[in-house]
């Protein structure tokens, strides 16, 4: 007669939804993604991947057009007399918001790091993709881009067309789908 094992609890290992914002999360932003984990639950841990890309070059023609669209007209003024950012302030915003983006998730009780990235962050959901097997969902966070958005040049547009995981984007600061 064998003496049966005792089980032990198996741990799961939290699956990985890498979030890419190109600015700080709002309370709307981080309560947005709170309400989505929640609902759902008995999928399991999550841990939140926060890519943040430094904007160190634009284009201001794209600018223009994204503030005109929104009837943002003194912004519109700002984009075409701003230039180009100074790459050292733009790699201090990125990290400043990526700061407040993981304070506001860790305020939410979403489990969540990060790290700052290039202009274009989808080079690197692509290394993060490859390194981590585990990624389950990326989620975009921006502004409403006007050019971008309409001819699919935006960032999860993109992320579609390339990577084998769901995409969501959402406009910052609503709960509106892009």
């Amino acid at each position: 007669m064998s003496a049966e094992q005792p089980s032990r609890p198996t741990s799961v290992a939290p699956a990985t939804v890498v979030v890419l914002t190109e600015e700080a999360f709002g309370d709307v932003d981080a309560r947005n993604l709170a309400q989505l984990r929640a609902a759902e639950a008995d999928a399991g841990p999550v841990h939140h991947l926060v890519l943040v890309p430094a904007d160190t070059h634009r284009s201001v023609l794209a600018d223009l057009l994204d503030h005109l669209s929104l009837g943002e007209l003194r912004q519109a003024l700002g984009a075409v007399r701003g230039g180009q950012p100074d790459p050292a302030a733009a790699r201090a915003d990125a990290e400043t918001a990526l700061a407040a983006t993981l304070a506001a998730l860790a305020a939410e009780g979403l489990q969540a790091d990060g790290r700052t990235t290039a202009d274009d962050p989808l080079p690197e959901v692509r290394r993060v993709l490859a390194a981590d097997p585990g990624v389950r969902e990326l989620v975009v966070v921006t502004r409403p881009h006007a050019v971008g958005d309409t001819f699919h040049r935006d960032w999860a547009s993109r992320a579609r067309d390339e990577f084998g995981v769901p995409v969501l984007h959402l406009y910052a600061g609503t709960s509106r789908l892009g």
